[in-house]
């Protein structure tokens, strides 16, 4: 039973005492009595049970309930009785109603006691919020306000990195440039190239998980459930895990770093036959392809890495949310963030820019001491993918400090950014005065960063006849500041945002800016001077603080090997086999052909050599027949 139904039934067991003091009261005034038995027939509703209403009748509606009940009452009951009762109920409703309007009269006196009290100690802390209006602010409020500001920092950081997993998606991206059909084409192209029978292998039909990351191919093998994470603590406001490796993939990697020492390819192909997804290996042969030119086996390897990194992620490790920290010194973390900045360069060179974008997010969000440098090309994909609004907004909340305005990168770019926002601002009919315009800013960077300029000019090229004249300035002579940590930050600037810088658009707002440079440089020497110690005091190192991040990282440019080494390279087209069909690189390692192409040449070896152009090669002697039995022994 209900507590509804509870408190009618108490309620109707408590009415007819009631009844008996009404009826003392009526007999008093000279009226007639009335039984006690004929109250209760007439006044009690056993129905009244099933009404869902528990509230307490009203004054307007007190008369028509009693003559509900009198209407309800048995038939069989005389008239007499029924005048009677009538009675009866008249009188019981003017004794209640004065009942009640005592204590209502006396619960509005209290009440209204009690808001005025309130009123005032609300006013007592009230805040003038603007000249006009006032809002009133309990402590518990203000409490939970400065609790509120006290996560702001944190909350702004979570919010900005955030990953959108739709734009994560590459081919989603290369619909909307080119359009499906084309799309739908080229895939149709590769997959009539690629899919050719093997004979005597005989694939299983089977599902592969699904990713957010990458999205993974019929051909690769079933999660091996090698790797799995664990949760290490929750510290102020992030959850930080680490992964961890099975007996199995410890084994794996203890083979790796064999091979690795001898230089010796053939142990890689080794350990992913019986380890399709040891990431050290993949990682090794994605680079390994891409010298020697095939670019999307790399990606493959890359992308195979990718899927068993997210395949072992913790129930609740949420990267995409940028609230969880997958710290970089723990060693097992280390390979997550060299397939996901090789994914994004790879992401870069087929023109997804804006799915480069949010890989680079995620980066930068997994470590907060970023060891990739993650900061300085997530302008560059902002850019590309006309994130504008995005980007300024991300250069006032990451880390809510204005840092971040002095990193070379950074200084130039949202310069950019503001020109592209100044345009659309101009087609809108609208224009934010609070903010300063594309060409002060552009002033600010060459103010602080100077020698851009003439690594821009001979990089994109530059060859307008204003750029001379502007380079035979003292001010843009020099290529070179003297502050290593500053030099190499422009270095690698130059290196990864060269190409915005084809644009004429962009090159009239560099060339106005820096004779505005020109000009103060000659009338305000003072100037010239605060800007020096703003540099100094940004990079005070002596040293290079960003040694560990190589330019070569953020280049567009891919090293490959001379042709005239390639064909030392002998395993090089049996592991393009290798790494497209592992049944069939089974197949050709139990027949031997794997280890007698391979073991011919060290191909890492070769690789390593053909970047030093004072090593010169022999005849390859110490391969050959006695080379093999040495192997197998």
């Amino acid at each position: 039973m209900s507590a509804r139904l509870i408190k009618r039934v108490l309620n109707e067991q408590h009415r007819p005492l009631e009844v008996k003091e009404e009826e003392e009261e009526n007999q008093l005034q000279g009226e007639d009595s009335v039984s006690p038995e004929s109250v209760s027939r007439s006044s009690i509703n056993p129905f009244d049970l099933l009404n869902d209403d528990d509230s307490e009748p009203d004054q307007e509606s007190e008369p028509t309930t009693s003559n509900e009940r009198l209407r309800r009452s048995d038939d069989k009951q005389e008239l007499p009785s029924l005048k009677y009762t009538a009675v009866a109920s008249t009188s019981n409703l003017k004794s209640k109603k004065k009942k009640k309007k005592k204590n209502k009269d006396n619960s509005s006196s209290n009440k209204g006691r009690g808001e005025k009290e309130l009123d005032h100690i609300l006013e007592s802390l009230s805040i003038d919020v603007n000249s006009s209006t006032k809002q009133h602010v309990s402590t518990k409020d203000r409490i939970a306000n400065s609790k509120h500001q006290y996560k702001t920092v944190k909350q702004q950081s979570f919010s900005i990195l955030q990953v959108d997993p739709k734009y994560l998606n590459a081919e989603n991206e290369l619909r909307r440039i080119f359009g499906s059909k084309v799309v739908k084409s080229f895939e149709g192209s590769n997959q009539a190239g690629s899919s050719r029978p093997i004979r005597g292998v005989r694939r299983g039909h089977y599902n592969l998980r699904k990713t957010v990351l990458v999205h993974p191919a019929d051909h690769w093998p079933r999660w091996d459930g090698s790797l799995s994470m664990e949760f290490l603590e929750t510290k102020d406001g992030y959850s930080y895990f680490r992964y961890e490796h099975t007996s199995s993939y410890s084994q794996a990697q203890k083979a790796f770093e064999a091979a690795k020492a001898i230089n010796d390819l053939n142990g890689l192909a080794s350990i992913l036959l019986y380890h399709p997804y040891h990431l050290d290996s993949l990682l090794t042969m994605a680079e390994y392809f891409k010298v020697v030119g095939e670019q999307q086996m790399s990606a493959d390897a890359t992308a195979k890495c990718l899927y068993a990194l997210e395949c072992a992620w913790h129930p609740i490790f949420t990267p995409l949310q940028g609230n969880c920290q997958l710290k970089f010194s723990h060693e097992t973390n280390k390979p997550m963030f060299t397939a996901l900045f090789t994914h994004m360069k790879n992401l870069d060179r087929r023109g997804c820019h804006r799915s480069a974008l949010e890989v680079c997010k995620l980066l930068l969000s997994l470590d907060s001491d970023d060891p990739m440098g993650a900061i300085f090309c997530i302008d560059y994909f902002a850019l590309r993918a006309e994130e504008y609004a995005w980007l300024e907004k991300f250069s006032e909340d990451y880390k809510s400090d204005n840092s971040i305005w002095l990193l070379p990168n950074f200084s130039y770019s949202l310069a950019v950014c503001r020109f592209y926002l100044e345009q659309e601002a101009l087609e809108d009919g609208c224009r934010d005065a609070k903010k300063a315009s594309s060409t002060d800013l552009m002033k600010q960077a060459l103010m602080l960063h100077p020698s851009v300029i003439k690594k821009l000019v001979a990089k994109v090229p530059l060859k307008d006849r204003v750029w001379t004249n502007v380079l035979k300035h003292a001010f843009f002579r020099s290529d070179q500041i003297g502050i290593p940590s500053q030099d190499h930050l422009i270095n690698i600037y130059v290196e990864r945002n060269y190409l915005i810088w084809r644009l004429p658009k962009l090159q009239k707002l560099l060339s106005d800016a820096a004779q505005l440079v020109l000009e103060t440089t000659e009338n305000n020497r003072s100037e010239v001077k605060d800007w020096a110690c703003v540099r100094k005091e940004a990079f005070s190192s002596e040293k290079n603080e960003y040694g560990h991040l190589l330019v070569s990282d953020f280049s567009d440019s891919v090293a490959s090997i001379p042709q005239e080494n390639l064909q030392n390279f002998m395993g090089a087209p049996r592991m393009r086999e290798v790494m497209q069909n592992e049944n069939e690189m089974a197949n050709l390692h139990g027949n031997g052909h794997v280890h007698r192409d391979v073991t011919n040449r060290s191909a890492l070896a070769v690789l390593f050599e053909s970047m030093l152009p004072w090593v010169t090669y022999g005849d390859g002697e110490d391969g050959g027949p006695d080379g093999h039995q040495q192997d197998n022994q």
